[in-house]
């Protein structure tokens, strides 16, 4: 629900414009996601146009950046909007309603068995550490909190072809870490030992030149580039859940994209 405040500028050549808060009757995220739905819905952000950027549009809702970058993000996986870096972000010139999908390519298991190979999950590491500056802000943490860090081998017929790493807040865990199953799928992890449930993913992907430690685990010394996977994983309502940034073999692993336009 919104409350509109209406106010004038002093001069005569600006029309009168609307300051719009938020009443917290849903939550904050999901009220400025429906808001920001309606205008593109209705045409006041224009398909192929930038919007306001997060500053502007935290000043104008009354919400935090956070709130606005997290319902920008679940509005770019949508296929609703293409954040340009350095640009700012755009209305998808395409869109009418979109519905994205990518195919969850957080579900590592699901990825290789789709290439017809058998799936298995080597447990490389399981421990404490602490959040770096750019784990703390996605987040939504204070830098050097607590986190457990998970690094595993996804391999296909044996062979090496993922290095995932990931890392989940420690408070979210209601068991020891040694009675952890390193081999589950990482949404079961979530769900059997946080209590929590995976509503949606932010992923980046990009070529990187491949680190000697990445060669080394994947056992491919011959590799130059590997994908990396930068992964932020979110609940159904919009809270941070874990940070993933994974390492693909693409010389072993074919990743392939389907987006439907409806």
């Amino acid at each position: 629900m919104l409350k509109q405040t209406i106010m004038k500028r002093s001069d005569d050549c600006h029309p009168t414009i609307f300051l719009m808060s938020i009443i917290q009757t849903k939550s904050v995220a999901d009220q400025v996601e429906e808001v920001l739905r309606e205008r593109i819905r209705n045409a006041t952000y224009l398909a192929g146009n930038r919007i306001p950027s997060e500053s502007e549009l935290s000043d104008e809702l009354g919400v935090s950046r956070a709130t606005v970058r997290t319902v920008l993000a679940k509005l770019a996986v949508n296929g609703l909007i293409i954040r340009k870096q350095g640009d700012g972000t755009y209305v998808n010139a395409r869109v009418q309603e979109v519905s994205a999908h990518a195919g969850n390519l957080w579900d590592l298991v699901r990825l290789i068995e789709n290439n017809g190979s058998k799936a298995s999950i080597q447990p490389l590491l399981i421990s404490e550490k602490d959040a770096s500056e750019k784990e703390a802000q996605v987040l939504a943490l204070e830098m050097g909190e607590p986190l457990v860090q998970f690094k595993r081998l996804f391999l296909a017929d044996q062979r090496p072809v993922i290095l995932a790493n990931n890392v989940v807040p420690l408070s979210f865990f209601r068991v020891p870490l040694e009675q952890i199953d390193g081999q589950l799928h990482f949404r079961e992890i979530l769900h059997q030992y946080c209590h929590q449930e995976i509503g949606f993913v932010i992923t980046d992907i990009h070529s990187a030149l491949a680190a000697d430690e990445v060669r080394q685990v994947l056992k491919n010394q011959s590799a130059l580039t590997v994908l990396e996977l930068h992964m932020a994983f979110y609940s159904r309502n919009n809270q941070p859940l874990a940070v993933g940034l994974n390492y693909f073999d693409d010389s072993a692993l074919r990743l392939s994209l389907v987006q439907a336009w409806s």
